[in-house]
């Protein structure tokens, strides 16, 4: 219990820059405050507030040690909230935001689904394909696919994602089925255009290296549902995310082809602000979240 509150003391007169308000806080004299620092310093051995008359900076070791403690602490705290009588109810606005066409098909249906377990909770869903700023535009959470840049945010990888190509049997049947990547220079294969942000091509792993090709067709747009549906109504081979097309390869109306060549995954995420408290709104909706997409058969459903 010693050890818990020094940890404590700590991250509130971190947070507020001073003794005296901590103190002021949590109904204590700012001696007591002081001792608690001083015993946790000397536990660790290492200096971790410099105080002075007018101000208190945290040293290197202690702005290190903070984001520990903030993350433990909050930690605790939701252990706490799950287990107490009853629970603590989930309430307040939850802000999310996806990428238009993955956020339609397997964030949207499972907004209403969420808010039925947690009525006190009111959402926003934002869908837009540029990269939001999530702390700078007030949002809590983020659905991401594609590999995560490095940044100040908080990730947590809900689930895989693979690129595959695709056509419908009726056009494999007509053209033929392609055996190596090379071979897609004789097929109709449905790009985006050079205006999208798929610059690199379709990736392969050929000969156990990561390459890419830039195959070309009679037909490209910029719009990758517009790809999906010319794929599906029998124009040529697509290059789409398992997200996209797993329903479809479910029921038969899409065949993968040169699957001995995928590319390895990349990753579908949640992504949030770096916080001190997780609010509990927002764990509980990225705990909904993996639950779902850890399960096969709901990428297979078509929704």
């Amino acid at each position: 219990m010693g050890k818990l509150k020094q940890l404590e003391s700590f991250v509130s007169v971190a947070a507020r820059g001073s003794l005296t308000a901590a103190a002021r806080a949590e109904g204590v004299a700012p001696a007591i405050m002081g001792r608690r620092l001083d015993s946790l310093e000397e536990r660790l051995g290492v200096k971790l507030l410099m105080r002075t008359t007018r101000r208190i900076t945290l040293t290197h070791e202690g702005s290190a040690f903070l984001e520990d403690c903030q993350r433990l602490l909050a930690d605790l705290a939701n252990a706490e909230a799950s287990v107490s009588a009853g629970g603590v109810k989930a309430s307040g606005h939850l802000r999310i935001t996806a990428p238009a066409g993955f956020g339609r098909r397997h964030v949207a249906p499972l907004v209403p689904k969420f808010r039925a377990q947690h009525a006190e909770v009111t959402i926003t869903l934002n869908l837009s394909d540029r990269v939001v700023d999530l702390t700078g535009e007030g949002f809590d959470c983020a659905v991401r696919v594609g590999d995560m840049p490095d940044s100040s945010l908080v990730s947590v990888r809900l689930a895989d994602n693979r690129r595959l190509c695709v056509a419908t049997p009726r056009y494999l049947q007509t053209h033929g089925t392609p055996q190596y990547p090379a071979e897609l220079a004789k097929f109709d294969c449905l790009t985006l255009s050079s205006d999208s942000s798929q610059t690199r091509g379709w990736a392969f792993t050929v000969g156990g290296e990561l390459a890419h090709l830039k195959p070309g067709g009679p037909l490209d747009c910029s719009d990758g549902q517009v790809l999906h549906d010319w794929c599906l109504a029998g124009h040529g081979i697509a290059w789409r995310s398992t997200w996209e097309v797993e329903s479809e390869i479910a029921a038969g109306l899409l065949v993968p082809v040169l699957e001995d060549f995928a590319a390895p995954p990349n990753g579908i995420y949640a992504v949030f602000p770096q916080r001190k408290h997780l609010p509990l709104r927002v764990r509980l909706w990225l705990d909904f979240l993996k639950h779902h997409y850890s399960q096969p058969e709901f990428w297979k459903s078509v929704v």
